[in-house]
């Protein structure tokens, strides 16, 4: 294991991030350089790289996704292919930064989510949670030759917690504020905030998913348009608001629940999807995107006011993700927040793209310093747990 001990002995590491979300839309990858860690991290993003996957893997991941429609051949393969596709993600932007693959130190990947079981069920006289992640972090390692670190979500779940949101340590990490109380948004499949009041300690952190960003709406966008997201929100910007459709989406029972929460495609997917269909036959298609864009910015509110509004007012939400570029989703977040500064990420010097892959980036080397990197509170843990595993 020394070459373990090597690497948490170096003050500086060179590590690559990398993500693909419940959209299913590519990977991304940031090459950071990382000095200290918890609270005393530094960070400096060295290059950013985005690519898509080929042309028809969303539809077959999705499909082998759901229950009934997926084999375990299918998934086995896939497993493996996504850590090929992660490897070509690693070349690409340790290249486009001119940085040799053998002076990486660490790669931190989330890998891509197939299937998110959270609440507890029983099965063979075991209480189980369950989660999984393709891309073989091990797979990968061999790849790249390149210590890696993958599967962050079963530690949380072993202990009691949904495995999910993970994104709260890090939000801690980088953007806490001695002076503003702060919401972190992440617009990205599925919505998720951080709440961090003014000096903040970790117990203090609020956090959950809040229900779908762009999941329902790329998903009506490819039906009726065959594309796979709104650009700008331009044709939402052109509908109205469906108030009986709007009323329906939000009597879900998802809002009602209490956090510690998570979610995803298994709620929010294609059934849910198909239903809205159902129920707008004859409608026009830009009014149906209108309206469930809408949803997303509502939602958000309706789920700050909810759970976190009694306790704290933010003075500024800060955006990232996807849907940080949806113009229509921004305007309902600032008619909803009227009191709060909604801003992208980027006006405090910071990457709304690549925050996810530099997310995964620290929680590597949170790994590699053995330190707890789940957040209890919002994850309902019993405990602090050391996050992921470690491939040589």
């Amino acid at each position: 294991m020394t070459i373990l001990q090597r690497l948490q002995k170096k003050k500086t590491k060179l590590v690559v991030g990398l993500m693909s979300g419940t959209s299913v839309d590519g990977v991304d990858a940031a090459l950071v350089k990382i000095s200290g860690s918890g609270t005393s991290t530094r960070l400096k993003l060295l290059a950013f790289d985005s690519r898509p996957f080929p042309k028809d893997l969303r539809g077959f991941v999705l499909k082998n996704s759901l229950p009934g429609s997926g084999s375990v051949d299918v998934i086995t393969r896939l497993n493996i292919l996504f850590a090929h596709f992660y490897a070509e993600a690693v070349r690409r932007v340790a290249h486009k930064a001119r940085v040799p693959l053998s002076n990486i130190d660490l790669i931190g990947s989330h890998g891509q989510t197939v299937h998110h079981l959270p609440t507890p069920s029983r099965l063979f006289g075991k209480e189980i949670r369950a989660t999984l992640q393709i891309g073989d972090p091990s797979t990968l390692a061999k790849l790249t030759g390149i210590i890696t670190v993958g599967d962050f979500r079963n530690a949380d779940m072993a202990v009691g917690g949904q495995g999910a949101p993970l994104v709260p340590y890090f939000d801690y990490l980088m953007f806490r504020s001695r002076t503003k109380n702060r919401i972190l948004l992440n617009l990205g499949g599925i919505a998720n905030f951080t709440i961090l009041p003014k000096n903040c300690q970790v117990k203090d952190i609020i956090a959950f998913d809040t229900g779908p960003a762009n999941m329902v709406i790329d998903t009506l966008m490819m039906k009726f348009y065959r594309k796979p997201f709104d650009k700008n929100g331009s044709v939402a910007m052109k509908g109205r608001v469906l108030q009986g459709l709007m009323a329906w989406m939000m009597s879900h029972p998802y809002f009602d629940q209490h956090p510690p929460k998570s979610t995803g495609r298994e709620v929010f997917g294609k059934p849910f999807a198909e239903e809205i269909l159902k129920r707008t036959r004859g409608v026009r298609k830009q009014d149906i995107i209108a309206t469930v864009t809408e949803f997303t910015a509502l939602t958000i509110f309706d789920q700050y006011n909810r759970f976190v509004g009694s306790r704290m007012v933010p003075d500024e939400i800060l955006v990232s993700g996807g849907g940080a570029h949806n113009k229509a989703i921004i305007e309902g977040l600032d008619h909803y927040f009227d009191r709060a500064k909604v801003k992208p990420i980027e006006d405090i010097g910071f990457s709304s793209d690549a925050k996810e892959a530099i997310c995964f980036a620290v929680l590597a080397n949170e790994t590699m310093s053995e330190h707890p990197a789940n957040v209890p509170s919002v994850t309902g843990a019993k405990r602090p747990v050391v996050l992921g595993k470690i491939c040589l």
